[in-house]
């Protein structure tokens, strides 16, 4: 790398850093300025600006603070407030927005339920978070009713005809008062958002008001959104990527985001010139997809000057950028229940973001060599943790403080939350968070993604835990024993769900998707069987999945029967379909 480059490199990341600090400079744990005052105020500098879009509907910011005020109303009414929290289960529409900022406005919290859930890992989101209320779609209506509950939560239904909405029409529009969020500062939670763990269900992680406004002006600093600014979000709003990030770039400057209801590869180009936007999120399958549809005329010719996201691979991030004529790309890192989050400000390809030495003291980011077979860190003579080297694969790890920013929030679960410190890592004391994530660092400070460490993987953009799917496979009459894993297929972002199966002569190969449909995600049922005779075990009766993975779902080395998921069911895997899907011929 040239001086020139070196120099440049150095003021992009030193400028956005200085950017992001003045606008963190009130963000204090017992401040009370949060995303509600910034939408107020832009409400009342800008009433007429449009804030949201979303097929033909447009809301401005004045509409969007008064819809808020009606679900505050709402809460209130209901009884909830402070400490208290209602689920949101809906797909992308203004309403999602309006109905956490109003809650938020009644001192409680939202949340965020993924849309893709049914049965008990629905049930069992929703209960975890204690809360008697759901808001949901009526799209969603009827997988909320058949959801298995213990204790059945108050469904509130918004759309037409919908009993939400015609309680929000019979009430006010002015703001509740001072007084229903008394006491609530920015260390109160905002949301509970979801991640699904090895363990099986989703776990709810913490999101406080804090950490919301770190993650929105850490973006808004990398990126510097103006008020004319479109971004495009066709991510789902259960995330922390579509449903944080995104909505930050765009309020913050009082500019207009655009909420795809799901993403749609046939008409992303369309809806970016219909819009006009000028940056949109991304996430790495959305970028593979675009990627492999047919060219478009409108694929390039547009408004973008920048997309942020994370999960693009370093093998299409130069072709992807050429291809559609992104002039930028600002790339991230960040665990939703964790602490460590950094962003790739000058576009280095590959990187997920960037620590320099320098910065450490702001951005307390390592990476520890681990033993990948035990899951554990590699400890010296003095008992501990030993920093990986430059281009040294390992897991990284952010240093737990008290200090703004720093903290880790952990889950709903207390246990959950342990399993993720790390005590004794540099210094006898210290207290660390694992992400779970192999990396590597370079010697200028960028951290490249590896892989995931344990049993969890990602397909489609999702997290999939292979303890919720091998449950699911376990309850299915004939399946003696099942043993899940990812497996990579050339040209896919992530890992394919694949499950080893023993089974007897109750197995029904014909009859289970029905009956993983009823209780998996669509991302969660697994694409490829295969039929053992028997699974091994460790010594201490761990399934062995590392030699699984290695032989993946090649016929020709496999002598076990092999099926793939196809139309929604599953049909034998002969060499011929498998070279089909090495050569990107199939969809999966």
């Amino acid at each position: 790398m040239g001086l020139i480059s070196a120099l440049r490199r150095e003021y992009i990341y030193v400028s956005s850093i200085a950017r992001t600090l003045w606008l963190l400079r009130k963000v204090k744990p017992h401040a009370t300025r949060s995303i509600v005052d910034i939408v107020q105020a832009q409400a009342r500098k800008r009433p007429n600006a449009i804030a949201l879009r979303c097929l033909d509907q447009a809301m401005s910011y004045a509409e969007l603070d008064a819809r808020a005020n009606r679900y505050a109303h709402w809460a209130i009414a209901q009884g909830i407030g402070r400490g208290d929290s209602a689920a949101i289960l809906m797909e992308n529409r203004p309403d999602y927005i309006c109905a956490w900022l109003g809650l938020f406005k009644a001192g409680a919290s939202a949340a965020l339920i993924n849309t893709n859930l049914t049965g008990a890992s629905l049930a069992h989101s929703i209960a975890i978070s204690g809360t008697r209320h759901v808001i949901v779609g009526a799209e969603l209506a009827d997988n909320l009713a058949a959801a298995p509950f213990d204790m059945r939560p108050l469904g509130w239904i918004e759309g037409e005809g919908g009993n939400l909405s015609a309680a929000l029409d019979a009430l006010p529009d002015t703001p509740p008062g001072n007084a229903a969020r008394a006491g609530v500062t920015l260390k109160d939670r905002a949301f509970y958002i979801y991640t699904s763990g090895t363990t099986g269900l989703p776990k709810a992680a913490n999101f406080s008001h804090m950490r919301m406004l770190f993650m929105m002006s850490g973006f808004v600093g990398a990126l510097r959104p103006r008020r004319n600014d479109v971004i495009y979000d066709p991510l789902p709003l259960y995330h922390s990527t579509g449903g944080v990030c995104a909505v930050g770039l765009a309020f913050f400057a009082g500019g207009t985001l655009v909420l795809k209801r799901k993403f749609s590869v046939h008409e992303f180009w369309s809806d970016i010139h219909k819009y006009g936007a000028t940056m949109f999120e991304y996430i790495g399958e959305l970028c593979r997809y675009l990627l492999n549809a047919p060219p478009s005329p409108l694929e390039r010719g547009h408004k973008i000057r920048a997309i942020t996201g994370n999960g693009l691979r370093p093998e299409i991030w130069r072709q992807f950028q050429a291809r559609f004529a992104i002039p930028r790309i600002v790339e991230f890192y960040g665990a939703t229940e964790g602490n460590v989050s950094m962003l790739n400000y000058d576009g280095t390809v590959g990187a997920v973001g960037r620590v320099p030495n320098y910065s450490e003291w702001l951005l307390p980011a390592r990476v520890i060599r681990i033993d990948v077979v035990s899951e554990m860190p590699v400890r010296g003579a003095d008992g501990l943790c030993i920093q990986c080297g430059p281009d040294e694969v390992g897991e990284a790890v952010g240093g737990v403080s008290t200090r703004a920013g720093r903290e880790f929030e952990g889950y709903t679960n207390k246990a959950d939350s342990q399993k993720k410190m790390l005590r004794d890592v540099f210094r006898k004391g210290d207290l660390w968070f694992r992400t779970g994530d192999l990396m590597r660092r370079d010697r200028h400070g960028y951290f490249y993604f590896i892989d995931r460490i344990g049993d969890t993987f990602r397909w489609k953009g999702e997290n999939v835990s292979t303890g919720e799917v091998s449950e699911a496979l376990n309850a299915v009459p004939g399946i003696l024993e099942a043993n899940v894993y990812g497996v990579a297929v050339p040209g896919m972002e992530g890992r394919a769900g694949m499950a080893a199966l023993v089974v007897d002569g109750d197995f029904d190969l014909d009859g289970l998707p029905a009956r993983l449909n009823t209780r998996l995600a669509s991302y969660a049922r697994p694409i490829f069987l295969r039929l053992a005779a028997h699974l091994d075990v460790t010594g201490t009766f761990k399934q062995r999945k590392v030699e699984l993975v290695r032989e993946g779902f090649d016929p020709s080395a496999i002598s076990d029967p092999l099926y793939v998921l196809a139309d929604d069911k599953y049909e034998r895997l002969t060499p011929q379909r498998h070279d089909a899907i090495i050569a990107g011929n199939v969809k999966l």
